[in-house]
């Protein structure tokens, strides 16, 4: 989509070892689960196993519905879950 702004995954913990960054930019124009989709594709099983139990937040807010758009130039983080209490 030219012209659009990307968005901006970032990766924390378990997914940014998965990766091996801290964040990257995606073309924007897709849901969570077309997002995690590609990311899976671009990364690999050890980054899928990452995000089957990982939660999102869109712009700082926790995402919920998975299939609705993701506003160009938001921010996503993947957080997987944290060991300790």
């Amino acid at each position: 989509m030219e012209g659009t702004t990307p968005l901006t995954v970032r990766y924390f913990a378990g997914a940014r070892a998965a990766v091996g960054r801290a964040e990257e930019a995606i073309p924007a124009g897709r849901s969570l689960d077309d997002l995690t989709a590609e990311l899976t594709q671009r990364h690999g099983d050890r980054l899928a196993a990452v995000l089957r139990v990982a939660s999102f937040l869109v712009n700082g807010v926790t995402c919920h519905d998975r299939q609705a758009p993701l506003p160009a130039g938001a921010t996503i983080d993947v957080l997987p879950p944290f060991a300790g209490g």
